[in-house]
């Protein structure tokens, strides 16, 4: 059934004349006519008395035309709901994050704003590669990145030119651990040695943190001898590696706190740690007022701190 049919028949019942609901409809009277009949054929029922002047409606019809309002207003309501729907989301944050700052950081950071501002989590980006942060960031698929930085992450750089911002809003720290032996000891101790290279679990090379430790390791006095013996894109698989005593690797230190240490211990001493910041981004050209509110009450905030994590 035409929706339009309805709206044709509260016409004709309202001025009982078919010239006169044709001429409001915008249409000619033999086309009126025509979606009328459909509409009784529809029906399957006579709704107009043909033989009455002025013409009036047939029982029938008179119960179709409370079902017709009814209809008509359940409809008008409902797309009414739809838009305010469509515009409460549009008006919501869409933020982007990484896995382990969703676990570790993202929920008790963004509970400060959610009494008072809509913030929406893209669950797509805690999978998303390094590079894939900017490129939503550019093209406007989301409206705050969440993500760590250091001056070794490349592919950042985008970010920092005059089109965005960004605020420093806490800061992290990378430290070496393993997992501890039958008497309780580190299994494995940085630096290791030619002869007996420690078993490394690292970072696939799209990753944020890959290319900070990659740095570090390359500046350090100490020379480190590693063996890489696996590569993880999520820094909650390395943990899970790593506690299993298959190496040692380098983790968040919030990762490592948050859902307990699992008896992982610092795998060497504070020269290994390495120290990064936890960057919000945004383009200066999205003028969201409900962006610019978070962007201010992040900038009131104290960055939360760190504890220290057990050697």
């Amino acid at each position: 059934m035409d929706l339009k049919w309805l709206e044709d028949f509260r016409v004709l019942a309202r001025t009982r004349h078919f010239s006169r609901a044709a001429e409001e409809q915008n249409v000619t009277q033999p086309t009126f006519s025509r979606r009328i009949k459909m509409l009784e054929d529809e029906i399957g029922v006579m709704l107009i008395d043909r033989n009455t002047l002025p013409l009036s409606l047939t029982p029938a019809g008179k119960l179709f035309l409370e079902a017709s309002e009814r209809i008509s207003r359940d409809l008008r309501e409902a797309r009414e709901q739809c838009l305010d729907l469509e515009r409460a989301e549009a008006e919501k944050l869409r933020f982007a994050t990484n896995q382990t700052l969703y676990l570790s950081f993202y929920p008790d950071w963004v509970a400060q704003f959610s009494d008072e501002i809509d913030l929406s989590l893209n669950l797509n980006s805690t999978s998303w590669i390094g590079a894939d942060f900017c490129q939503a960031l550019e093209h406007g698929e989301c409206d705050l990145v969440l993500c760590y930085w250091h001056p070794s992450i490349d592919f950042l750089r985008p970010l920092e030119g005059r089109e965005f911002q960004y605020q420093t809003i806490a800061h992290e720290r990378l430290m070496p651990v393993t997992a501890v032996d039958e008497q309780g000891q580190p299994r494995f101790l940085l630096p290791g040695s030619d002869a007996a290279p420690l078993p490394y679990i690292g970072y696939n090379d799209s990753t944020f943190l890959y290319p900070v430790i990659a740095d570090h390791l390359r500046k350090i006095e100490q020379l480190p001898h590693l063996l890489q013996v696996n590569q993880n894109s999520q820094a909650i698989s390395v943990k899970a590696m790593i506690s299993q005593g298959y190496g040692v690797g380098w983790l968040p230190q919030r990762l490592l706190l948050q859902g307990g240490e699992q008896g992982l211990v610092a795998a060497g001493d504070e020269s290994w740690a390495i120290d990064l910041e936890l960057r919000l981004y945004r383009s200066r050209s999205n003028l969201s007022p409900q962006l610019e509110k978070l962007w201010q009450r992040a900038l009131s905030q104290e960055p939360p701190t760190l504890k220290v994590v057990r050697g």
